[in-house]
């Protein structure tokens, strides 16, 4: 990873969390600079998610630090989770859509609730974003009449809703064809590249992870056991390693 001048935008400090007696993150610590990617890699089971959740601020850590753009997020009061969470999309595994609305209202939701864009600015954005993710057509249907790839592109339109300086997403490509899981790794290597979105991607998918990753973070059994390029995590002295670099999913 290119390292930055300026503050990064993701830095996670000896972070620790336990759920009662089991230990999911054990003395955690990288950081991510403003505009570069990140993808955490590992077994099922080993923090990945639980990590994200600390970015936004879902969850705090028993001990370290994790600060985003500067600020202590578990420190924040709410009005300033609220109004750091608006810089942050989060494309979450399952999707997690509003069922009961169609999905365009569903991208349309965050620019209503946050910003002063007219309806039909709004409107135009999120027409915009459901054609990046391939659901141009897709505008007025229900989240029930979508497929479960379809929904996660969906999901991705809508973190994007706000224009956010960084983009967390869990499992991307689960549930995607190939070819769209390609041109969703398209689109985020776009967004870091030319918008300079921060990323900061969970997956599974080696393929995926070379694609969008510039530096790769690797949790095993809660802990960070390597971390650096592709190329460095492939040739690393660590079996485990060494294996799920090799294999097409990681499983």
């Amino acid at each position: 990873m290119i390292e930055s001048a300026e503050p990064p935008a993701v830095e996670f400090s000896h972070v620790t969390k336990s759920f009662g007696a089991r230990r999911v993150l054990d003395d955690v610590s990288f950081r991510i600079p403003a505009g570069q990617s990140a993808c955490i890699l590992g077994r099922s089971g080993t923090g990945k998610s639980v990590t994200l959740k600390h970015v936004v601020g879902l969850m705090a850590p028993d001990s370290g630090t994790v600060v985003v753009e500067g600020r202590h997020i578990s420190q924040l009061s709410a009005r300033e989770l609220s109004q750091a969470r608006q810089r942050i999309g989060f494309l979450f595994q399952n999707a997690a859509l509003f069922d009961s609305i169609r999905v365009g209202d569903n991208v349309e939701f965050p620019m209503r609730r946050h910003t002063d864009l007219s309806d039909s600015e709004i409107r135009s954005r999120a027409r915009r974003l459901l054609a990046q993710v391939g659901l141009e057509r897709d505008y007025d249907k229900m989240p029930a009449d979508l497929s479960g790839g379809m929904r996660k592109r969906a999901g991705l339109a809508r973190a994007l809703a706000l224009e956010p300086a960084i983009l967390l997403a869990d499992e991307p490509s689960a549930g995607l064809d190939p070819i769209t899981a390609a041109e969703i790794d398209e689109l985020f290597v776009k967004l870091r590249d030319h918008v300079r979105t921060t990323l900061l991607v969970v997956t599974h998918n080696i393929p995926s992870a070379r694609t969008i990753g510039e530096s790769l973070i690797f949790l095993h059994e809660g802990r960070v056991i390597a971390q650096g390029t592709p190329d460095a995590l492939a040739a690393s002295e660590i079996p485990i390693v060494r294996r799920f670099m090799a294999s097409e999913g990681g499983g």
